[in-house]
């Protein structure tokens, strides 16, 4: 019997879960909490989490799907595209800029970008490693701070914004000085 590390893991996470949850059944025990009400109150209150989440995602996910059906959420990737297409941008494929654009606002758009990205080039390639790297340290920072800031009612983000977009740009030259240093 081979033990490989995919293997090992899988055996590992289907011991972990449940061994979790008779560790929470057992500390609840034994300290006499009620586990059933605290499991109520507590999917009670998700519930209402997700009531309060529900209409902010509903408009992020609109807005993007109208942004991206009229074109004009590709609109600043293509435009970034002529310009590397135009100048020795190092290690910078022009479909990457669109990428890292929608990346901004809508995770599962962006995945399809990186599918067209694999089967232009190749999950191996430098290009596929850049886009995994890039979509690993990278955010939806457009649809994180609605979502996080509308549950928790903040109303002034400060610097957020301009937080997350140097987090993402930093993100991405990393994501190319580490695929090339791979």
């Amino acid at each position: 019997m081979e033990l490989s590390m995919a293997n090992v893991l899988a055996h590992l996470s289907s011991i972990l879960i449940p061994a979790v949850i008779f560790f929470v059944i057992g500390y609840g025990w034994i300290h006499k909490c009620n586990l059933y009400d605290d499991f109520i109150n507590g999917a009670a209150d998700g519930l209402k989490t997700v009531v309060g989440i529900v209409p902010t995602l509903i408009g992020l996910m609109m807005a993007v799907g109208i942004l991206r059906g009229s074109g004009l959420l590709d609109l600043p990737g293509k435009l970034l595209q002529k310009y590397a297409a135009d100048s020795s941008i190092s290690g910078m494929f022009p479909e990457f800029f669109p990428l890292i654009f929608i990346r901004l606002f809508s995770s599962s758009a962006a995945t399809g970008l990186v599918l067209d990205i694999f089967k232009t080039y190749g999950t191996d390639s430098l290009a596929g490693r850049i886009t995994s790297i890039l979509m690993s340290c990278t955010e939806t920072c457009f649809y994180t701070m609605s979502v996080y800031f509308m549950t928790a009612r903040v109303s002034k983000s400060r610097y957020t914004l301009a937080g997350a977009l140097l987090s993402t740009a930093v993100g991405v030259v990393m994501s190319v000085l580490l695929a090339y240093l791979m």
